[in-house]
């Protein structure tokens, strides 16, 4: 980063200290790094490839072929107003500042609930995916693994625990790996694609554009039996489930140069990209398939199921194992954006423990502690809610089903605050990635008309039980925040707190080595 001066880190520092906080974390990701931790995230080998089934069990091809660009636009609406965002506050745990400036501190507060309960339980679900990936591929054809409970949890450990361990030595490590997931997903992605061209029988284009109702037993219950309307909007959670996470941009703001402009294009580069090689690459698996019906029987094993079929055993593996690094490279950048969320949240006061998760490792830079709690945290949660079923539903899925929900209201809130406070004096100043207000507001406006179909969909059975844990949370957090957040928590630092908090940032500064 030789184009990065003395010039750039003043101001970037400065941007930091108007808003109350220290140099803590260490500028080590370039605008590339900024990227491939969101690219890493959304990770189109590992949702584009575990959740494959929602649309071959679903509408079929055409829940690729329409419903892949459509469920990515909505996605992306979100990123370019969080961009516009972004650009004005880059700070680590972005969401949680956003809410309370633009806001105050009750939605601050909430954003940053919703926000870190959907990644500490996504960040588990990742791991739980790449769990199911590995087994399917090598675990239990070359190992003759079982999947059993003991067996998931030891491997969810295993492999969190080494996602945490390259956070906890600094981010200089996890950015050049991130760094090397983003080629690896390109080229995995195209490599995949040439070769179900290459096995496909036919190429039956019409097939990305028909519309099947495979919902019931024709789809191996995937989905319930229901209309082809409805089976084509579910569809729509493959793209919307597998787009997300570019949060993380955000979130490794005060590690990333030059932030007001590097975010902002990280975050919505990383959506667009992961939009065009995820088409090019599940397109491609649709028009391998042998047959579209007998595809739609095979449910959740679609993919190892055509693999299988059509590919020679050699390539197959190489494929298998370059998707099995990339997933596990996800989890990896998901532990960091976890951590940035609960350091962010954790130095305003905002978890117990705070003082303890909030702080920084003078010798590698990273918020150590808020890594491994993180880290335990989704180990724990996947292991507690896969022992626990309400009727035949292991809590683990419902919860799992929430995940994306929790999710996109974290970013939909300080969106909706964005629409109302600009040119108020809570966003009198913009920064240099600006949209201006018409188009900022348009996208704000389509952000909430995406939110109310996400959880409409969200909400629907098989998901049926994802309404009652949201409207639990919701009212379980205001009983919290009336009872006792309302009077404890504080916020983060605004008008003449931030001015009292210099000589604190400089002594902080000083601690970890920041000159």
């Amino acid at each position: 980063m030789s184009d990065y001066t003395e010039v750039d880190k003043k101001q970037d520092m400065q941007i930091l200290h108007s808003m109350g906080y220290a140099q803590e974390l260490e500028r080590r990701m370039s605008q590339f790094s900024n990227f491939a931790v969101s690219f890493s995230i959304i990770c189109i080998l590992s949702g584009g490839i575990n959740s494959l089934a929602q649309a071959t069990s679903g509408a079929g091809g055409a829940a690729i072929g329409i419903g892949w660009p459509l469920g990515c636009f909505i996605s992306f609406v979100f990123a370019v107003a969080m961009a516009q965002i972004s650009s004005a506050y880059p700070t680590a745990g972005g969401l949680y500042h956003w809410g309370s400036i633009l806001g105050n501190r009750f939605t601050g507060w909430l954003t940053a609930w919703f926000n870190l309960l959907g990644l500490v339980t996504v960040l588990g679900a990742i791991n739980v995916g790449t769990y199911y990936f590995f087994m399917g591929s090598f675990g239990t054809p070359y190992f003759g693994l079982e999947d059993t409970t003991m067996t998931r949890i030891v491997f969810l450990a295993i492999i969190t625990g080494a996602q945490a361990l390259v956070n906890h030595m600094g981010i200089g490590l996890t950015a050049k790996l991130t760094d090397f997931s983003g080629y690896l997903i390109f080229v995995t992605a195209i490599l995949l694609a040439l070769v179900c061209l290459a096995a496909a029988d036919t190429y039956e284009i019409s097939r990305l554009f028909t519309f099947s109702n495979y919902s019931g037993e024709t789809g191996g219950n995937v989905w319930p039996q229901t209309s082809g309307t409805w089976v084509f909007l579910l569809g729509l959670l493959l793209p919307i489930y597998t787009i997300t996470g570019y949060d993380a941009s955000a979130h490794t703001s005060e590690e990333t140069v030059k932030a007001a402009h590097s975010v902002p294009r990280g975050m919505i580069s990383s959506v667009l990209w992961a939009a065009l090689f995820g088409y090019i690459m599940l397109c491609s698996f649709v028009l391998m398939i042998p047959d579209m019906d007998e595809a739609a029987k095979q449910g959740w094993n679609v993919f190892f199921w055509a693999m299988d079929a059509q590919v020679n055993p050699i390539i197959k593996d190489v494929l298998y194992l370059a998707i099995f690094v990339s997933q596990w490279l996800c989890g990896l950048a998901t532990v960091t954006s976890v951590s940035r969320m609960i350091f962010a949240f954790s130095r305003d006061g905002g978890l117990p423990a705070s003082k303890a998760l909030s702080k920084v490792s003078p010798t590698y830079r990273t918020t150590v502690v808020a890594i491994w709690t993180g880290s335990i945290l989704a180990v724990l949660f996947v292991w507690g809610s896969s022992l626990v079923s309400i009727g035949d539903t292991p809590v683990y899925t419902i919860v799992v089903s929430c995940t994306v929900i929790f999710l996109f209201f974290s970013f939909a809130i300080p969106i909706t605050l964005g629409l109302f406070a600009w040119g108020t004096s809570k966003w009198d100043k913009m920064g240099p990635w600006n949209l201006g207000e018409g188009m900022f507001k348009l996208f704000a406006i389509l952000s909430i008309v995406a939110m109310v179909l996400i959880f409409v969909l969200g909400i629907q059975p098989p998901n049926d039980w994802a309404l009652y844990i949201t409207v639990g949370f919701l009212i379980v957090t205001g009983i919290i925040w009336f009872a006792f957040e309302n009077r404890r928590f504080r916020g983060p630092p605004i008008g003449d707190e931030v001015a009292r908090r210099q000589a604190e940032i400089a002594a902080a500064e000083k601690a970890v080595g920041e000159a």
